[in-house]
């Protein structure tokens, strides 16, 4: 019994070429598809990229089931163990470029433009929020990423932090819109979250928040709250542990808004065990009164904890009407879930 079972309806370049029979998969996020293209490449002799999600049946979100993809293979696929099928319809409504046919191969040639690789282009994770590739390199391996035009600017953003404490950062290798190439951030992610690794990130992020503070520099957050003498500034916009490496570097900037630094905190405390929580807040805290001695952190952490899930609740939606059809599944019932969330903190406040 496996986690995950995928079909894929398979693209080559003499055109389409039908279906595999469905294959376990090991690893059961959706969105994971680096084994689903070992998978693939050990079936079929050629390598292939994941182009989109097209349906599931069975599992939650976002994992486990069958979930059919739309697949691209590089070269003539062993058609022996492929079956006639319907082709995918080539567009949609909010179809990104990666995922189309010859989208990821695109973005390998323009990273190929700064990097020597040593060995194939690795796609790690592709889904309606953004697609990953590993390159090999001499000096150890990069890292492609691609968004929907609907993100921020990642480059511009990693290029802020830098200047303030580039080690918080990856290196920025390249930038184009909606595309960056980074330089390797060592260590695990870290969950579980441990105090040391509280300690290690979270003051060195409020220390270039308060440095940034000033005129908004890119999109504003949704949602405003009181200051309790807190600068709005840069926020990450998804600060959860999954996004801290413990080399000491914070990944993933494409949520990034401008807004009051609690949401981020609040982020991090929703994630993170129940037994970090008032280490967390306490070192948040200790870290802004350093930079602000007169501000009132702990308050606004309160006042956060609310104005977090509203956040996250029009981000969400935002994902739902920006994002292609098939793989709104991904997002359906997140807004609902956050303002529900809300109230009931309102509820017993």
């Amino acid at each position: 019994m496996t986690d995950r079972t995928i079909i894929a309806l398979v693209s080559a370049p003499s055109g389409f070429a039908g279906r595999t029979d469905p294959l376990p998969i090991s690893s059961p996020r959706w969105m994971h598809v680096e084994p689903v293209n070992d998978a693939l490449e050990d079936l079929l002799g050629v390598r292939t990229s994941v182009l989109r999600l097209i349906s599931v049946e069975g599992g939650s979100s976002p994992s486990g089931g069958l979930v059919t993809y739309h697949v691209e293979a590089h070269g003539e696929p062993d058609r022996t163990h492929l079956h006639p099928a319907e082709e995918p319809d080539a567009d949609a409504p909010f179809r990104v470029p990666y995922a189309r046919v010859g989208g990821p191969a695109e973005l390998v040639a323009w990273a190929d433009g700064h990097v020597e690789r040593t060995g194939p282009a690795v796609q790690v994770r592709t889904w309606n929020l953004s697609t990953v590739h590993r390159l090999p390199t001499a000096n150890g391996p990069v890292w492609l990423k691609a968004v929907p035009p609907f993100f921020v600017d990642e480059g511009t953003v990693i290029e802020m932090v830098a200047a303030h404490d580039p080690a918080l950062v990856p290196e920025l290798i390249a930038s184009a819109p909606h595309r960056v190439l980074l330089g390797d951030a060592p260590g695990d992610i870290c969950w579980p979250l441990r105090p040391d690794l509280v300690e290690l990130i979270i003051p060195r992020w409020v220390a270039v928040q308060n440095a940034l503070a000033g005129a908004p520099r890119i999109r504003t957050t949704p949602v405003s709250m009181p200051s309790f003498g807190l600068p709005d500034t840069l926020t990450h916009g998804d600060f959860h542990p999954g996004n801290w490496k413990s080399g000491g570097k914070i990944i993933d900037w494409s949520d990034a808004v401008w807004g009051h630094p609690a949401l981020d905190a609040c982020r991090a405390m929703e994630i993170c065990p129940p037994e970090i929580r008032d280490h967390l807040a306490q070192v948040w805290c200790e870290a802004w009164l350093r930079h602000r001695p007169g501000s009132r952190p702990l308050e606004a952490l309160e006042v956060a904890r609310r104005a977090t899930h509203l956040n996250n609740a029009v981000k969400y939606q935002e994902f739902l009407d920006n994002i292609e059809e098939s793989e709104r599944i991904y997002h359906r019932g997140d807004p609902e879930i956050e303002l529900r969330a809300a109230l009931a903190l309102v509820a017993g406040s």
